[in-house]
């Protein structure tokens, strides 16, 4: 590139993450001569911002490929000649040729304090195992997801009470946060690097609406979290009272244990309260419901349950 010249960068982003990251290099003066970004999965709750909108309102040009890797995207990505490669929330893993591309590198924005959570969901699997902190982490790329060296990270807390898009409010704001400050040294060729130490964190999948089933022999703890980390906008935990889905929206630990009959997981209604006991003898009020057809609200449940403590489904 001709000295004198401005930064280039292609991203590649989407979520709230890709919105504000992608504000970021903007406000930097940095020139985005590609955005590729996410058609909108039918069906998908979309209740976060719009990289294409953002993208249309800057008059950047900006696609949605179902396959970044196509010939003519990379030949197109070539000519731009970028300095620098970025992926803000992207959710298909960049090959070789897209890593290659980029004068001065391709990094990413992660959702974790790597290297813990490294891979799908790490904002609900950090609350699913119960952690009190998580952040966002920006990191250089290599074909192994979220193995590259890291340039920066911002740690954030995680509440007993918080849901996973309360959370994840908080880690689009360290993300922000990271990218603004790394970016002048990233700029400068000043970013200084630190591999990372895989035997610190692990590698997490990707979740799916069923993987929502309280488990028989989960805690109340655990309970709890798995309900604040599926908590809406995300599918929710559920379990299944006399054949019928019972989605858990929100909890809350009871301090002490409830006496009741029965053994194993089970729920108790009284008074209008709900409760489900875990088979630890530990127990959680439930807060909020949804379920199929024909299940009440909270106040209903006692008539629902017949005045019994009743058994989950398994």
């Amino acid at each position: 590139m001709k000295p004198g010249m401005p930064t280039r960068a292609i991203v590649f982003a989407y979520h709230d993450v890709g919105v504000r990251c992608l504000r970021v290099l903007l406000d930097a003066g940095v020139e985005v001569p590609l955005v590729v970004t996410h058609a909108d999965a039918a069906g998908e709750n979309i209740w976060f911002g719009s990289v294409a909108e953002l993208a249309k309102l800057h008059g950047l040009r900006c696609v949605s490929p179902a396959d970044p890797h196509v010939p003519e995207l990379l030949a197109e990505a070539r000519v731009a000649e970028p300095d620098f490669l970025f992926s803000f929330y992207y959710r298909h893993m960049l090959k070789a040729p897209w890593l290659q591309l980029p004068r001065r590198g391709a990094f990413n924005m992660h959702g974790s304090l790597l290297p813990q959570y490294r891979g799908r969901a790490p904002v609900n699997w950090a609350i699913i195992e119960g952690a009190t902190r998580t952040g966002a982490t920006l990191h250089r790329m290599n074909e192994r997801p979220d193995n590259g060296a890291i340039v920066d990270q911002c740690a954030v807390p995680i509440l007993i009470d918080d849901t996973a898009h309360e959370v994840f409010g908080k880690v689009v704001v360290a993300a922000e946060i990271v990218l603004a400050r790394s970016l002048p040294r990233l700029l400068a060729g000043t970013a200084e690097e630190t591999p990372q130490d895989l035997s610190q964190g692990r590698y997490f999948g990707g979740r799916k609406p069923e993987d929502g089933l309280i488990p028989a022999a989960a805690s109340a703890r655990q309970i709890h979290n798995l309900v604040r980390a599926l908590a809406p906008p995300y599918p929710g935990a559920f379990c299944r009272i006399n054949g019928k889905r019972i989605r858990i929206d929100r909890t809350r630990l009871v301090g002490r244990p409830l006496h009741a009959p029965g053994t194993g997981l089970r729920c108790l209604s009284e008074a209008g309260r709900l409760w489900l006991l875990a088979a630890d003898g530990s127990a959680l009020e439930v807060l909020a419901v949804h379920g199929d057809a024909g299940v009440p609200d909270l106040a209903g449940f006692e008539e629902f349950l017949g005045g019994r403590c009743v058994p989950l489904d398994t």
